[in-house]
């Protein structure tokens, strides 16, 4: 990055733009919002406290799910599949509702972008179009001009009435098959994949932030509190967070390797993970906030979906949908968003609008009160563990070497429904970690 260039995003940096509501969302891909069932889904919204929905804009197949004008890259490619045929009409039925709209888009496990131009994409050694093991290409983080196209995607999303940009992917391919990958030194300039992801970051933000366009990202959960899966997938917590308006952390109760937080099946558990998890992203970003300096709101994904694929699973229902956002609260966070890769959701988990309003003044009153004892008790904290200090050095969930085999970083539209079975982690580490998969 050119030392102007950073000068102007510190700039772009100073002031995060705010939604006008406090999130409380559920996913919608592209399939679903092109379908008769979308009305259904409007309707269960209706009376309760979800105001905002994340559509898939560019989905996991790369495709963009509407006709985008203005988008030069998109057209010439072929990008489009549209799935949402009236744009518009779905965009003033929404804005009519009075529900805050977040268009998805997957940045770099891009198939469809990685066909179409081989010269942005992964190479193996012996030049080949690389694929993962679901035979899937990879664009190349590295290349600046797969970001250009990723910001064109943005900005029409915008103009097409979204009131946010959130990219998902924004990481590097984890699975065995990255071994065969070359990186071309004219490329990387000695730039690590941690560098790189950042460094994307702050340009979309740059980019996205001229034009007043909030920006937020999805992470892994495991790389909260651990150096090892931060380094292979390129995602540093803080660093992010340092230059998004949000990021949303995907701490599914099911992707955590059993033993983790000290839960012996975490999935078992879904309070008592997702606080832990929530407590851990508070310390990372506490630990590592320059004086003076702005940060991203978390925001964290939550499950609503059973993961029958694992050994030690519980049914997910109302009660364990309502845990995991009373354990947002309780760790001090006010936002979240349902993950369904198939949208369905558990509508009876969900306050009216009238009782939200009545726990968000509860809440108000109960942090006004912890805040004066959690002052009291500041000089009393002891020093971290030896283990908490050593977790940095390990891989917190151990299955993010693996590329996971369904979910959120999923299947789109007519392939949602789709289950496999999800490796166990071949280390067990009573910490954290976590990845976005159904």
């Amino acid at each position: 990055m050119s030392e102007d260039r950073q000068d102007e995003t510190a700039e772009a940096s100073v002031l995060p733009k705010k939604a006008p509501v406090k999130v409380k969302g559920i996913y919608i891909s592209g399939y679903m919002a092109g379908s008769a069932g979308f009305q259904d889904i409007l309707d269960k919204i209706e009376g309760t406290e979800i105001n905002a929905v994340v559509i898939d804009v560019k989905n996991d197949d790369g495709r963009i799910t509407f006709v985008m004008d203005d988008a030069p890259t998109v057209k010439e490619i072929g990008a489009e599949k549209k799935y949402i045929q009236d744009m518009p009409a779905m965009m003033a039925q929404l804005k009519a509702k009075g529900i805050y709209t977040i268009a998805r888009v997957v940045a770099f496990r891009d198939p469809y972008l990685a066909e179409q131009k081989p010269e942005w994409s992964l190479k193996n050694k012996d030049g080949s179009l690389h694929r993962d093991n679901k035979g899937l290409a990879w664009v190349n983080p590295y290349r600046t001009e797969v970001w250009d196209y990723l910001v064109e995607v943005g900005e029409a999303a915008s103009e097409a009435g979204f009131d946010e940009v959130q990219f998902d992917y924004i990481r590097f391919a984890t699975d065995s098959s990255m071994k065969q990958v070359v990186f071309d030194e004219k490329d990387t300039q000695g730039r690590s994949k941690t560098d790189i992801i950042t460094e994307f970051i702050e340009y979309a933000y740059e980019k996205l932030s001229a034009r007043n366009i909030p920006v937020s990202a999805d992470v892994f959960g495991t790389i909260i509190g651990s150096n090892v899966d931060a380094q292979a997938v390129g995602q540093v917590y803080s660093d992010m967070a340092n230059h998004l308006d949000y990021i949303c952390p995907m701490i599914y109760p099911s992707h955590y390797g059993d033993g983790n937080f000290g839960i012996d099946h975490p999935d078992t558990q879904p309070y008592d993970t997702i606080r832990a998890a929530l407590k851990l992203s508070r310390t990372d970003l506490e630990k590592t906030k320059p004086e003076g300096a702005r940060q991203a709101v978390v925001r964290p994904w939550l499950q609503d979906f059973t993961a029958s694929y694992l050994d030690h699973h519980i049914s997910y229902g109302k009660k364990e949908v309502r845990d995991q956002i009373q354990a947002v609260y309780d760790a001090g966070y006010d936002e979240w968003i349902l993950w369904s890769a198939s949208n369905r959701y558990t509508w009876d988990a969900l306050l009216s609008e009238e009782e939200a309003e009545k726990e968000a003044a509860r809440i108000a009153q109960l942090r006004g009160t912890e805040e004066e004892e959690t002052e009291t008790a500041a000089a009393k904290t002891e020093p971290a563990s030896v283990k908490d200090q050593s977790q940095a050095e390990k891989s917190l969930e151990g299955a993010v070497a693996k590329e996971e085999t369904t979910g959120q970083e999923t299947q789109s539209g007519e392939a949602s429904e789709k289950k496999e079975k999800r490796n166990k982690p071949p280390v067990v580490i009573v910490t954290t970690g976590g990845s976005r998969n159904e």
